[in-house]
């Protein structure tokens, strides 16, 4: 049975007032742990006459009948030596016990036997309080307490494990949001019964092999919780209801009676559940029991009362930060859980004081449970996948659907070609296209039928569906009329021949016409001869032509100058607050705020810097996000604090400037923009919707898939083109410019595993396979191709044209590597970057191709890889940035280069000295060749703020101290 049971864990968040648990399986799934049927369990405890404790939604539901027997928050008691219910007196021990027993059993009834499991505790936390959390684990009958440091190796028993390195883990190793070592994450918990605030460094790998999260300042109120927000919430509700219902609000607020207790209860619960719902509405009401009339709350009110007990949960965060020695800036993230944190106030506040944006998810309250089952890490002789057999010669292999696939010699199977297709490696019938030899040569299986020119190929290579004339090259298009083997071609009217071509050296025996001694006064068919002669060499170089056409280099690098001086374009008359840019073609769209919240826009030609048309927003918003530049429009998008908070899209004409449309989205609401739908992430209404680019009307709208639990979690990832990562990129390489290469088709990923493959234009589900990823593995498609890197160490790759198995691209080699970022590399082909045990240090880009070898590329302390059309840019951007450049065999093309280096082309780089921070500075910028790793200095942008810098392979844009500035980069 202990075989049976390995790899099984289970993590325990026991929190103030509601208690999660996360169950994982050997193969690195991880559910919720149902307990009554519900994910969360109240960690309330109710005391029955018998002495017996009831807990969850039973205790609750029981104080309802005897309020005196109930501790809605037992873990607030943990320093008082003895807490009463009714008539009996209990340890806090016991009431947590209670709890943990509950959940023990839930994983018991749904395992048949307890896993293995880490419980947290806040860091805060003393030997004492730790002690009695260690004693109610016994009581519970878990196996004895054990907590991990970085001091030595953790004996066996139930493992203790502090919430905020918890947290910290789960924000590097399930978010996959880079801490690198030495740098630190803050985490802001605030559940229902306190805020704890820590700092949390990456000490890197401990010599036991765990994740060396410290907390190196902690702190926190112990007075202030989702309950306080309730009461102030509640004395709002009580204040109204006073003023209309004095005598019902009296028997509320001071309870004489079992009933009048059980009536207040109701009436905390209702308050509760409209503080809950206006983080996801604008409005919620309140059942008062007693009066008819429910109270109506908006979230403005909420936020109102809110807002005082929130700013000493941000300055509570601000001296923590500092207790650490930093300020926020020189953090590497904000992670907000617990359940309180998903008001939308919460973030805004921390966001506006800190200046760093905080990430929030739409579960708060699992992050804490789910990253502890990191101090319990699969084991590292997992068995892996069986190899796929080899087929023996000529034998079939098993194809899509069941079907055969004929092997060729020593049993090679047939090459993959386009939709599916197979192609054989010799002989194939004819119309088989151009197999792909290597280093992206074209390889002829074949002979085609005379006078066939070779047609266009996907991705510009050249398909030959019949075969060329002997002697003749198979790039050029064969004459009409050419006979097969080696028969020379006929002019118009002139018959066949036999023997040597007319003209030739060769003299015939008997003097045959077209030898030196036979007559010559036919002059005609000499003409029809060099007429023929002459058509060929012209169509073959036609045919050279046009070959050199396809194989040209379509991203040269480019003749990059130094920066002159630079075109200037106005913006208001003060100092603006913030500044935007985009480019898309020939145009730039430059922004920023006005004095009346409105946003100014100007479009200019890139080139020149000519204004075309000023306009500004009917907007209004107390922040702005940014611009969008679309096809042939632009967007500006409002900013918001937090995850739900609605925030404005407007679409202007790109033309004039004109209104077309608006729309309301949420914070954390994702845009895909397509030739003329624009797709947009719902997640209020949990959908994924098209709106008409000319218009705003919906076009088309999917709704989110749930998993077993109704959860509607999801990622949405473009299916990328090589024409747009052949473009300018942003920083972590998603295209820039909509016009080159917008987007056709999604990805989405959703709660229960799947995947669905979305034909942006119309709404309709292309395909959809059933337990690919989870919405936070690493995934990325490209062409034909979709790749999913999966915890358990293997890279797969989906073909999007046919409903089939996936391939595997590769396997890691123990348990102990995990892939950090994964980036396309060129055709059916991905680059991962892989580490050991989360350390930078260790990383490696490895690339992976169907039917090919996989290459290994050293790139110690690399965070991210950017595509580069077929090469692949590995970054960092602390504690100094940094990158790699590799062509597609792994030379270093550039190694180790200082800076942020940004994607111009497939074919150029932009280096820029240091991070492109919201501050205005002078920056320095250098531009790279990248096929060469020739470095041009081109000077410095003088007095810009740099997160607001745009770029195509001209010019670079970017707001300045009270203007706009567009400098040169290459030669005209």
């Amino acid at each position: 049975m202990s075989g049976q049971r390995d790899g099984f864990a289970l993590g325990v968040d026991l929190g103030t007032s509601n208690t999660v648990a996360v169950l994982r399986w050997p193969d690195g799934r991880t559910r919720p742990l149902l307990v009554d049927g519900e994910p969360i369990l109240p960690s309330g405890v109710y005391a029955d006459t018998d002495g017996r404790l009831h807990v969850g939604r039973d205790a609750l539901r029981l104080a309802h009948a005897d309020p005196d027997r109930y501790e809605p928050n037992p873990k607030r008691r943990v320093d008082e030596p003895e807490v009463t219910l009714g008539d009996r007196r209990y340890r806090p021990a016991e009431l947590l016990g209670g709890v943990l027993r509950a959940v023990g059993e839930a994983a018991v009834g749904a395992l048949g036997f307890l896993p293995p499991a880490v419980v947290t505790c806040p860091a805060t936390w003393d030997a004492d309080r730790r002690q009695v959390l260690a004693e109610g684990l016994a009581l519970a009958g878990w196996p004895s307490a054990a907590e991990h440091t970085l001091s030595g190796p953790t004996p066996p028993g139930t493992r203790l494990l502090r919430e905020p390195v918890a947290a910290a883990r789960y924000y590097t190793e399930v978010l996959r949001r880079p801490v690198p070592v030495g740098e630190s994450v803050a985490v802001f918990d605030f559940g229902g019964g306190t805020l704890d605030v820590a700092v949390v460094r990456n000490e890197g790998a401990d010599p036991w092999g765990d994740s060396g999260f410290r907390v190196i300042s902690c702190g926190g109120l112990d007075d202030l919780g989702g309950l306080d927000l309730d009461a102030a919430l509640l004395a709002l509700v009580g204040a109204r209801v006073a003023a209309t219902h004095p005598a019902q609000w009296a028997r509320l607020s001071e309870p004489a009676d079992t009933t009048g207790w059980r009536e207040r209860l109701q009436f905390v619960e209702h308050v509760r559940g409209a503080k809950e719902m206006l983080s996801r509405t604008t409005a919620a009401p309140v059942a008062v029991p007693g009066v008819p009339a429910a109270v109506s709350l908006s979230r403005a009110e909420l936020e109102g009362v809110a807002a005082p007990l929130l700013r000493r949960a941000v300055a509570e965060t601000r001296r923590v930060i500092a207790g650490a020695g930093l300020t926020p800036e020189r953090l590497a993230g904000l992670f907000l859980v617990g359940g309180s944190s998903r008001i939308p106030l919460v973030a805004r506040l921390l966001h506006a004081d800190l200046g760093i944006a905080p990430t929030v998810l739409e579960q708060p309250e699992l992050p804490v449970a789910e990253g502890a089952l990191t101090d319990l890490p699969l084991r590292r002789n997992r068995p892996a996948a069986p190899p796929l057999p080899l087929a023996p010669a000529g034998a079939a292999l098993a194809g899509p659907n069941g079907t055969h696939v004929a092997a060729g010699p020593q049993g090679t199977p047939l090459a993959a070609g386009p939709h599916g297709t197979a192609v054989a490696p010799h002989s194939p019938a004819p119309g088989t296209p151009l197999a792909a030899g290597p280093h992206g040569t074209a390889v002829a299986p074949h002979s085609p039928a005379p006078g066939t020119p070779l047609a266009a190929g996907p991705h510009g290579t050249a398909v030959a569906p019949h075969p060329p004339v002997s002697g003749t090259p198979a790039s050029a298009p064969v004459p009409p009329g050419s006979p097969v083997g080696g028969v020379p071609p006929q002019g118009p009217g002139i018959p066949h021949q036999p023997g040597a071509w007319p003209g030739s050296t060769g003299v015939p025996a008997n003097g045959a016409p077209g030898s030196p001694a036979a007559p010559t006064g036919g002059g005609r068919p000499r003409r029809a001869l060099w007429i023929s002669v002459g058509a060929v060499v012209a169509l073959a170089g036609v045919a050279t032509a046009t070959v050199l056409y396809l194989i040209r280099d379509r991203h040269p690098e480019l003749d990059f100058e130094a920066f002159g001086k630079p075109v200037r374009v106005a913006a208001g008359g003060e100092r603006p607050v913030a500044m935007f840019t985009a480019v898309a073609g020939d145009r730039a769209y430059l922004a920023y705020p006005r004095a009346d919240d409105r946003l100014a826009v100007v479009a200019v030609e890139a080139g020149t810097g000519k204004e075309l048309w000023r306009k500004e927003s009917a907007t209004t918003a107390d922040q702005w996000a940014g611009v969008v530049a679309l096809p042939g429009a632009v967007a500006l998008l409002a900013d918001a604090a937090g995850s739900s908070t609605p925030r404005q899209l407007e679409v202007l004409d790109g033309g004039n400037g004109g209104p077309r449309w608006r729309h309301t989205v949420q914070g954390d609401d994702e845009l895909f923009v397509g030739r003329d739908v624009v797709a947009v992430t719902d997640h209020e209404r949990k959908r994924l919707v098209g709106l008409r680019l000319s218009n705003g009307d919906e076009k088309w709208s999917l709704a989110d898939l749930t998993d077993q639990y109704g959860g509607t979690r999801d990622s949405v990832h473009p299916v990328t083109t090589d024409e747009a990562i052949s473009g300018p990129g942003y920083g972590d390489g998603s295209p820039r410019d909509p016009e080159q290469g917008p987007v056709e088709q999604l990805v989405q990923v959703s709660a229960d595993r799947s995947v669905r493959l979305i034909d942006l234009g119309s709404g309709d589900v292309v395909r959809d396979w059933k337990a690919v990823a989870e919405p936070d593995d690493l995934v990325a498609a490209h062409e034909d191709r979709l790749f999913v890197a999966g915890d358990d160490g293997r890279l797969l790759a989906y073909d999007l044209g046919k409903q089939a198995q996936p391939s595997v691209l590769y396997r890691a080699e123990d348990n102990d590597r995990r892939a950090k970022a994964l980036a396309p590399c060129g055709e059916h082909r991905a680059c991962l970057l892989e580490v050991t045990d989360s350390d930078d240090k260790t990383a490696v880009v490895v690339a992976a191709q169907e039917d090919k070898d996989v290459k290994r590329w050293p790139a110690p302390g690399m965070a991210q890889l950017v595509p580069v059309g077929e090469r692949v840019l590995a970054r960092r951007l602390y504690p100094e940035p940094a990158a790699t450049l590799f062509a597609p065999d792994g030379t270093k093309v550039l190694d180790d280069e200082d800076g942020v280096a940004v994607r111009v082309d497939a074919g150029n780089l932009l280096v820029f000295a240091d991070p492109l921070g919201s501050g205005v500075d002078d920056r320095s910028v250098a531009g790279v060749g990248a096929g060469s790793g020739t470095v041009a200095q081109l000077g410095e942008l003088k007095d810009v703020r740099g997160d607001s810098c745009s770029w195509n392979t001209r010019i670079v844009v970017c707001g300045s101290e009270e203007d706009f500035v567009l400098y040169r980069f290459v030669k005209e």
